[in-house]
């Protein structure tokens, strides 16, 4: 077979089981035109994998049918996605049409709001549109569509001006887009100087920035407030994108959007902990995933560490969530840097979520020693963090709950979040993302044994002391 044929097969197959399940849900199937609703099909697991092998098999068809200097200079031009999504959120184009329905604005009003040039916003409006975010409805009248709605803030026009430094509360994809436009793009023309000389700074952006702060300790500079607030909100969307199962083994109802958990994960195995055992959250923010442990496992006590800042934040989470958690002492906020000494000894589990991906091997590896050093023999360590795979097949993945890709698609199905995430960690921060082998090897490093890997959007990395 011919892999254009197979290409066109995945799809056509993977389309009929798409339709299928919106048809047997009575819902519509999404249409571009429209604006995007949140429905259990959206987040159906089930489903999942059949988005990404459409996703996957159209991409690939793509560079397989586009003229290959056609696919290189839009690959090339890249940078002009993110400058143009970049000042849409700035000048408040996703609030501004947010009213308007299908009829759209006229770019000439949209421009009087936004108190930009209109004829270059048209230009920048219609970039987007061919690209499919937005959409002209007549000849420079725009309107938003379903992937456009996604930016629409959460406080009003009026809000966002009187409030410039909160502009970006709660609102997840505006802020993920935006932080993409600010301090990606800025740092992306030195990554190349990077990788040529690494020994001249700690990351491009360190390049970018001229001086060798980390992008927290930037963040904590006067004036930066808003970024403060921005990165939040991006880390507030990872908590509500990311479903229960990196944390419990459970699954969704089909048609709901309730979380059924099961009496076995392959997390912590709360339902294996003697009760008043204690599991410490390390770098837990303000404990959100320790609520959901807590709900699950309330037998247990769970302590929640940090730095200061996001401490004295969990105190009112906490308060707000669950007062009872903290006045009882099963819930303990610990300010504490992990790269000291762990102060909890002989902790039942420690884990990590969405950590270890941030640092270096060298600073990963102190981290991970400092829990070995106060780990009991018994105490476990779970990573839940993205497994990072090769393009090709890996035979060290054999055994693991991941599904095959059909020819002719790449082993990761050529959809990937971990590579983008790899990306962004080798030009802000200096880390990346891991391998099986990678993780395996960090534990043996720092005196833990990888006993299980669990496949996911976060993938649960499970280890023992040795």
């Amino acid at each position: 077979m011919s892999q254009l044929k197979a290409l066109v097969d995945i799809i056509t197959q993977q389309s009929a089981i798409l339709q299928e399940a919106y048809a047997t849900s009575g819902s519509e199937v999404p249409s571009l035109d429209g604006r995007f609703q949140p429905g259990p099909l959206e987040f159906d697991f089930n489903l999942a994998h059949t988005r990404q092998l459409m996703v996957g098999a159209a991409l690939q068809l793509i560079a397989t049918v586009q003229s290959p200097g056609e696919y290189l200079q839009d690959f090339a031009f890249s940078f002009h996605k993110s400058a143009t999504i970049g000042f849409v959120v700035d000048v408040n184009i996703p609030e501004i049409l947010a009213d308007a329905g299908t009829d759209g604005l006229h770019v000439d009003d949209i421009a009087k709001e936004a108190k930009v040039n209109p004829s270059h916003l048209a230009r920048v409006l219609r970039f987007l549109a061919i690209r499919h975010i937005f959409q002209e409805v007549r000849p420079n009248v725009f309107a938003h569509n379903r992937v456009s709605t996604m930016l629409i803030r959460k406080k009003t026009l009026k809000e966002i001006r009187a409030d410039p430094v909160g502009r970006f509360d709660e609102s997840p994809w505006a802020s993920n887009v935006h932080l993409a436009a600010d301090v990606g793009l800025r740092s992306a023309p030195y990554l190349s100087s990077y990788l040529q000389n690494p020994d001249q700074a700690p990351t491009a952006f360190n390049i970018m920035l001229k001086n060798p702060k980390t992008l927290w300790e930037y963040f904590e500079e006067p004036g930066n407030e808003w970024r403060v607030r921005r990165f939040s909100a991006v880390m507030d969307s990872w908590t509500g994108m990311l479903p229960p199962e990196i944390t419990i083994e459970g699954e969704y109802l089909r048609n709901t959007d309730q979380f059924r958990a099961k009496g076995v994960d392959i997390g912590i195995d709360g339902n294996a902990l003697k009760p008043n055992d204690v599991v410490v959250d390390v770098g837990g923010n303000v404990g959100p995933a320790a609520l959901l442990l807590k709900n699950a496992y309330p037998h247990l006590r769970y302590v929640v560490q940090d730095l200061s800042k996001p401490i004295a934040e969990g105190e009112k989470f906490w308060n707000e969530k669950d007062p009872e958690a903290i006045k009882s002492g099963q819930v303990t906020l610990q300010a504490h840097d992990f790269f000291s000494p762990q102060p909890v000894k002989n902790a039942a589990v420690y884990f990590l979520r969405g950590i270890v991906h941030n640092w270096s091997d060298a600073q990963a590896t102190q981290i991970l020693s400092h829990l070995r050093e106060a780990a009991a023999p018994s105490s476990k360590l779970v990573i839940f963090d993205m497994l990072g795979r090769h393009t090709c097949e890996d035979p060290n993945l054999e055994g693991l709950d991941l599904p095959k890709a059909p020819y002719p698609l790449l082993a990761q199905l050529g959809v990937e979040l971990p590579s983008y995430m790899d990306m962004v960690m080798l030009m802000y921060l200096g880390g990346q993302e891991r391998t099986k082998d990678e993780f395996a090897a960090l534990g043996l490093r720092t005196g833990w044994k990888l006993e299980r890997v669990k496949p996911g959007i976060l993938a649960t990395f499970v280890f023992t002391a040795i």
